[in-house]
This record gives structure tokens, sequence and C-alpha cells, in this order.
């Protein structure tokens, strides 16, 4: 129930702030829409490698859903969009540099794709094309110069172990055949020989390697339409912005706003408990529930209508007020109201008073020591039950009368024992007097 009624309460402002709301909609849209038109027409290309390993690799890569083969594609990721490619692409291209370069791993795949974006379809065509072939040149080169590296480091060893064959093999021609330096040595010899082998084998193996560190699956071609400005990512962006901002702008301005709108405004802006709500169509016994409110919350017999602001005007006939009680209803309109009255009910017009007025009418009532024990919200009209609005005769002797149900006021009746009645009431506009 509170999230709905929180909600409500959201649409209900956004309504009030609609013109606001759309305003600023309509602006982020034809921001958006000017911004595009402003932006630049950007082609993208893109051009597909398959990356192949290269040599026996030696380090031991784990097999993920992005690396299916001996080698880290996010590494090779790295590598496509480093300044050395960027630099061989340029050279290649005769330029002094390039545009920047993108390279993305699709997933469970071996491949790298390669993306320029430039201001003209066949440059960022010929750039990401040159980006590719750089790639897999520089990849070659590197993986015959670690090749060549380990070629040396394994012909090295193999000097080492053959040199060392060569030593045994003299300390052997010195040993007495059957002796135990002459096993010692004789065994070393087969381990050395081994090792020998061995070597042996890696070397021809290096050397036989075939270096492919790639191959170009899918050209690069020339785009036909721009991949940006987007339409729909600027429009959308722009409309999403002004929905934002135009929200924002309607719950500030709404809070500065401090007009009564709805009852709910009344307790929030003025703090004053609210009685009833008679701007909407009421339930059939709203006014009784409403009287009844009034007489048992009236410390006195005594009873103010301040009504804000002061020329609301009344409304049609009233429904019959089953209420009695020996409760004086007083207007203002004597000079001695405000001294007689023990207590009095405010008569807010929503929309047309705002919670400084309010306000300000409490302070007043206040250094008069008449406390307010409630506010009751209207709209334009004073509801039926207040008939204490109508003109009474004034004179020297005139008494409060008896309100009867006609609304008129029979004079004669001691004020202090005035029941309130079934009232009804006839309607009267401002300036109109009777």
């Amino acid at each position: 129930m509170s999230s709905g009624t929180d909600l409500d309460e959201h649409l209900s402002l956004l309504r009030r702030r609609w013109l606001l709301l759309v305003g600023c909609v309509v602006f982020g849209g034809t921001a958006g829409l000017a911004l595009l038109r402003l932006t630049p027409p950007a082609y993208t290309a893109t051009t597909q490698v398959l990356v192949m390993p290269v040599g026996p690799q030696e380090q031991a890569n784990q097999v993920t859903s992005r690396q299916r083969e001996s080698l880290n594609l996010d590494t090779e990721a790295q590598v496509a969009q480093s300044a050395v490619v960027a630099a061989r692409a340029a050279r290649a291209l005769g330029l002094d540099r390039t545009e920047p370069v993108e390279v993305t791993v699709p997933p469970n795949s071996a491949v790298l794709w390669i993306s320029v974006t430039a201001a003209d379809a066949a440059t960022a065509a010929a750039q990401a094309g040159a980006y590719a072939e750089a790639y897999l040149a520089n990849r070659r080169e590197s993986a015959l110069t670690s090749m060549a590296e380990q070629q040396e480091a394994v012909l090295s060893k193999l000097r080492q172990v053959n040199a060392a064959i060569d030593q045994v093999i003299k300390q052997l021609d010195g040993l007495p055949r059957g002796g135990p330096q002459h096993a010692i040595a004789t065994q070393r010899q087969g381990v050395l020989n081994r090792q020998a082998a061995s070597l042996a084998l890696k070397y021809d193996a290096l050397r036989t390697v075939a270096i492919t560190p790639g191959t170009v699956i899918s050209q690069a071609a020339p785009p036909e339409a721009p991949s940006s400005p987007s339409l729909p990512l600027h429009l959308g962006t722009g409309l999403m912005a002004g929905l934002l901002i135009g929200s924002a702008a309607a719950y500030l301005r709404d809070r500065l706003d401090r007009r009564l709108r709805t009852p709910a405004d009344v307790e929030r802006l003025t703090g004053l408990p609210l009685l009833s709500d008679l701007s909407s169509p009421r339930e059939h016994g709203a006014l009784h529930d409403l009287a009844c409110a009034v007489v048992s919350a009236c410390p006195g017999k005594r009873l103010l209508i301040k009504a804000l602001p002061a020329d609301l005007y009344a409304s049609s006939l009233a429904e019959p007020l089953a209420v009695s009680a020996p409760l004086v209803v007083l207007d203002g309109s004597d000079v001695r109201d405000l001294a007689r009255a023990d207590a009095a009910v405010l008569l807010v017009g929503l929309g047309l008073v705002s919670a400084e007025e309010v306000a300000a009418t409490v302070r007043q009532l206040g250094r008069h020591d008449v406390p307010v024990i409630g506010v009751v919200t209207t709209t334009d009209a004073v509801p039926s039950f207040v008939p204490l609005l109508e003109p009474r005769p004034h004179g020297p002797h005139s008494s409060l009368g008896k309100l009867v149900a006609t609304g008129e006021l029979e004079p004669g009746v001691s004020a202090e024992t005035t029941p309130m009645q079934a009232l009804h009431h006839h309607p009267r506009r401002p300036g109109k007097q009777s």
C-alpha cells in the first residue's frame, strides 16, 4: 500500500508539472538530433586474423574458453594494439601516424578482430589491413628471433656436452679396466651420450619448425554506411537525459512551490491536521463525519471558520447535516467574533493559497489565543456545510441567532445555546450581498 501510494504521489506530481517535463523531454530530443547533425560521420573497417602457434611452446598456458591453443589471445590482442605494431603499420602506409586500433577476441576462437575507425571509409579499410599485416609481420619476426635464440642455446649446451664426452674418453684411456674409477667414468660417458643425443634431436627440431604466425581470413573492405553517429543512440540518449532532467526539475519546482495544490500538501507544508477533503466528489456521509470531527475537536462552544482566500463563494444547496450540538459557528464578520472564538477551522481553497498565507493566518489567530483545530480543503467553492458565510443582519443589538435548515439566522436566540442542526445553504457568488 505504501509503495502504491508513493507511486501515485510521484505520478500526480509529474501530471501537475507536465508542461515542464514535456518541455525538457522535447529539448533533450532536439539536442540529441542537433548533436547527431553536428557530429561528423565515422567509418569502421575490420580485419579478421586467425592466430596460429609458432614454434614449440614452452610456457604452460592454461586452456580456457578464450584460449584453446597453446597461445594467449588476450596477450596477442595487446600486442596488436602496441606502439610497435602501430609504427610498423604507419611506415607501411607512408604516414606519420595512424588512427587508433581496437582489437577484440570472440569467445571460443583463435581469431582477432582488428578494427580501425576513420573519417573516410577507404582510409579505415586500408589502416585495418595495414595493422593486420604489421601484427603478423611483427609476430613472425619475434618468433624467428626467439627460435634463433633457442637454437643458439641448445647448440651451446650441445657443445658443452660434447666437450665433456671428450674429456671422459681421455680419462678412460688412463684408467685400468675393471676398476671402480673406470666403471664410474664409463657410466658418466653413457649419461653424456644420452644428453648429447637429446640436444641434437631438439636442435634439429628447432631448425625444421615452420614459422606461421597466422593468416588474414577476412580482409577489411570500405564500409558502405558510417558506424557513427547513430540515430537511435543520440535520440534515445537525448530523450532519456531530457526525461531525467525534466523529472528532477519538476520535483524541484514542486518543492519550491509553496502553493497548496493537494490535501497532502496541507499536512506536509503547514503541519496542520486535515479534517476533511471536500475538493473531490464526496461520498455519502462525508459531511456528517466532518461535522462530528469538528464538534469533537472544538474545545469550546464557539468555532470560527476562516476561509482562505477570503473570496471563496458558496456552492450548491447542501445535503442535510444530521448533527446536533451546542456549537456556535462564527465567520468573522462581526468584530467580536475573533475575541469570542474558542477555536478555529481553516477552510483552504486548493490551488489558491500558499503555505505562507496559511502560516500567517495561524500566527494571527495565535496572537488572539485562538487555536486552529484543523483544515478543510475545497476547490473554488465553500462547502455547503458552512452556512455562516451568508450575510447576516448587523446592528447594535443583533445576536447570532439560531441556524435553521434554510441557513437563515433567526434572531432572538442566545448564541451560547445555538445548536448546529441539519443545515442547508444557498449559493453565493463573490460580491453578492443579500
